[in-house]
C-alpha cells in the first residue's frame, strides 16, 4: 500500500473511533443539550427545504434543530423542558404585515364602533356623553356608511342629537374621514368660510356648510384640538396592542405610521422604555412618519435589530392619497358613481419626490400608501426615477395598500422589485362598494393578488388595523376563499385572484418577513432562526376552507417564551 494509501485507512479507522465513541456516550454528546425541546407537533416550517417537522429544540431565542422527534431527543438533557405537542398543528409565528399597532391598542380605550349599525352608533356616543363632564371630547372609531340602508355620509346633527354638549370625532374605518359634531366644528373653528386645506376636503351642504365629514388633511384641523392621550395612556395602549396580538399567534408586526397628530418619534420613544421594561415583547418594525420626524431620524440614521431584535426603525412612511370608500383614493379617471372627481393627491408629485430622494440619500427603506390607480402610477414613476438617480440593487420600497392599479403596474413592479403589501381582508370588506367606484373593467386590476404573483411580486399580508379587525386567520380566510364571514359571494368575489393556502401562509410570514429584511432572521421554522411559532387548534392546510377563519390560537411563542396560553390547553 502506498503512502496515500495508508494516510486514508488511517483516517478512516480514526473517524470510526469518533463515531463509536459519539454513540457509546449517548445522545447528550451527538448533540448539546437544548434548553425546551417541543416534541410530537404538525409543524409548517414554510422552508421549502423541509415543509414539514413534529419536533423543534430551543436554546436563548433560537431554533437549534427542526426536524423528527427521533432527531429532537438527541437534543434532551437532565434540565430540558420537554413538551408534548400532542398531535397539534404549529406555524412560524405569525407576521401582521401592515397595521398600526398604538391605534390597535387606542382603539381598546375609546369608543369602538366597527362597522356598527347607525342606531347603535347614536346609544353608544349618548351613553358617553352621559357618563363625562360637558366639554370632554369623545372619541371613536369605525364607523362605514357602505353598511347602512342608505349609504350615506353621516352629519354633524346626527351627533349634536346625542352629544350637544361635548365634542365628539369618530374616525371612519378607513381612517381617511372622520365624523364631527357641532361642537367640534366650533372648536376647529371650521365654518363656511373655511377653506380646504391642501391634501384635504371638507364636505359642505348645499348652503356650503360643513356637514361634519373631514377627509384627509383636513382631519388635523380637528385633531389638532382633541387633548391627546397621556404617555403613560399610550403605554397602556401599546400593551394592549400586545396581549391581542399573542392571544392571535403574531408575534411580529410592520407598524404603518401613526395618526392624527401623534408624533412617530414619540411612539417609538415609548417603545423603547417598554422595552427596556421588559414589558414589550412582541417584535416591531416601526416605521417614522415623512417630515420632521424622518428628518430627526435622518440624523441619527437607521436603529436594525434593538432588545434582541424586537425593534427596528429603518423605513420611512408617505402618503400618495385616502381611501376608495371615502371616495379619497386618487384614480387615473372620475370615480364611476361620482363622475368628475379624481379623489384627493394627498402629497403632491414633487413632495413625494424630495421625500423618497431624501429617505434613499440618508439609507432608510422607502414605504407609500397608495389605493388608487392614479396613486400607485405616480408612487411607481417616482420610485423608478430616484432608484435610477440613487441605484440599490437590494432597495426593497415598498407600496402600502396596491389596492387599485393597472396591468401595466403590476407588471412594471415585479420588474422593479418594488414589494406591494396588500391586506386580504380589504378585498372582502370593499367588496361591497369597491366595483361601484371603479366600474367592472378598472376591478380586474384591483385587489388582484394572483395577477400579482404571476407577475413574480410577493406580498406582505396583514390587516391594517385598526382599520380591520387584527385576526390573523380572518385574513388568511379571506386570501384563500375571497369570502367574507358570512361565507359571501359563494364561492368568492373574483375567484380566480384568490391565493392558495401556501401563498396565503407564505404571505403571513416569510413574505412579510422578506418586506423587512428579516426573512433570514423569522418567518420560517429553521435551525438558527428565531424560535417564534404557535400553535393552533386545527390543521390549517387540510380543515375545510369555510374553517380557517374559525382557526384559534393555543399557545404563542417568541424567542423561546410562552408569551400567551389558551386558558383552553392542557
Amino acid at each position: 500500500m502506498n503512502g496515500m494509501g495508508k494516510l486514508f485507512r488511517a483516517g478512516l479507522i480514526a473517524l470510526g473511533v469518533v463515531i463509536m465513541a459519539t454513540l457509546s456516550a449517548g445522545p447528550a454528546m451527538a448533540a448539546k443539550a437544548a434548553e425546551t425541546v417541543y416534541l410530537n407537533g404538525n409543524i409548517y416550517t414554510v422552508d421549502d427545504k423541509q415543509p414539514k417537522a413534529s419536533a423543534v429544540a430551543i436554546t436563548g431565542q433560537k431554533l437549534v434543530y427542526v426536524g423528527s422527534d427521533k432527531g429532537a431527543k438527541a437534543y434532551v438533557g437532565k434540565g430540558t423542558k420537554v413538551v408534548d405537542l400532542k398531535g397539534k398543528t404549529v406555524l412560524p409565528g405569525l407576521i401582521e404585515g401592515h397595521m398600526h399597532f398604538t391605534g390597535e391598542g387606542q382603539k381598546m380605550l375609546q369608543v369602538y364602533v366597527f362597522w356598527s349599525p347607525k342606531a347603535e352608533i347614536m346609544a353608544k356616543v349618548k351613553a358617553e356623553a352621559e357618563k363625562l363632564p360637558p366639554g370632554t371630547w369623545i372619541i371613536g372609531r369605525g364607523w362605514n356608511q357602505e353598511v347602512w340602508p342608505d349609504k350615506k355620509f353621516p352629519t354633524r346633527e346626527d351627533l349634536d342629537a346625542v352629544a350637544p354638549d361635548h365634542p365628539v370625532m369618530l374616525t371612519r374605518t378607513c381612517g381617511h374621514a372622520i365624523w364631527v359634531n357641532s361642537k367640534a366644528l366650533a372648536l376647529a373653528g371650521i365654518d363656511r368660510n373655511t377653506p380646504d386645506p391642501e391634501g384635504g376636503t371638507i364636505d359642505r351642504d348645499a348652503g356650503g356648510n360643513p356637514t361634519g365629514i373631514l377627509h384627509e388633511t383636513a382631519r388635523n384641523l380637528v385633531r389638532s384640538k382633541v387633548t391627546p392621550m397621556t404617555n403613560d395612556r399610550l403605554k397602556e395602549a401599546m400593551l394592549k396592542a400586545q396581549e391581542e396580538m399573542f392571544s392571535y399567534g403574531i408575534t411580529s408586526l410592520f407598524s404603518a405610521g401613526t395618526s392624527g397628530t401623534m408624533s412617530s418619534l414619540l411612539e417609538t420613544n415609548l417603545m423603547k422604555e417598554l422595552y427596556e421594561k421588559g414589558q414589550l415583547k412582541v417584535r416591531i418594525y416601526n416605521t417614522i412618519n415623512e417630515g420632521d420626524d424622518a428628518k430627526a431620524y435622518y440624523r441619527k440614521g437607521p436603529e436594525i435589530g434593538l432588545y434582541g431584535d424586537r425593534l427596528t426603525v429603518r423605513c420611512i412612511k408617505f402618503y400618495a392619497d385616502g381611501s376608495l370608500g371615502a371616495r379619497s383614493a386618487l384614480l387615473l379617471e372620475p370615480y364611476s358613481d361620482r363622475p368628475g372627481e379624481k379623489g384627493v393627491e394627498r402629497m403632491t408629485y414633487d413632495a413625494l419626490y424630495r421625500g423618497y430622494s431624501e429617505a434613499r440619500k440618508n439609507g432608510f427603506q422607502v414605504s407609500t400608501h397608495a389605493i388608487g390607480d392614479g396613486a400607485n402610477r405616480r408612487v411607481v414613476d417616482l420610485y423608478e426615477k430616484v432608484l435610477k438617480e440613487q441605484p440599490l440593487k437590494d432597495h426593497r420600497f415598498r407600496v402600502e395598500h396596491f389596492q387599485c392599479a393597472t396591468a401595466l403596474d403590476i407588471e412594471r413592479i415585479a420588474k422593479l422589485k418594488i414589494i406591494p403589501a396588500m391586506q386580504g381582508i380589504h378585498a372582502t370588506s370593499d367588496k361591497n362598494m369597491a366595483e361601484n367606484r371603479i366600474g367592472p373593467e378598472r376591478i380586474k386590476y384591483a385587489y388582484a393578488w394572483r395577477k400579482v404573483i404571476k407577475a413574480g411580486s410577493i406580498i406582505p399580508n396583514g390587516s391594517d388595523a385598526p382599520v380591520e379587525p387584527v385576526n390573523p386567520y380572518w385574513g388568511l380566510y379571506a386570501s384563500v376563499t375571497r369570502m367574507d364571514n358570512d361565507g359571501k359571494p359563494e364561492g368568492g368575489w373574483y375567484a380566480a385572484e384568490a391565493m392558495t393556502r401556501e401563498e396565503a401562509l407564505k404571505s403571513f410570514t416569510i413574505w412579510a418577513a422578506y418586506g423587512q429584511f428579516e426573512e433570514k432572521t423569522k418567518g420560517s421554522l429553521q435551525k438558527g432562526k428565531l424560535a417564534d411559532f404557535v400553535v393552533i387548534d386545527r390543521d390549517y392546510m387540510k380543515c375545510p376552507a369555510k374553517e380557517i377563519k374559525d382557526i384559534k390560537a393555543l399557545l404563542t411563542v417568541v424567542g423561546g417564551e410562552e408569551v400567551y396560553r389558551s386558558p383552553g390547553l392542557k
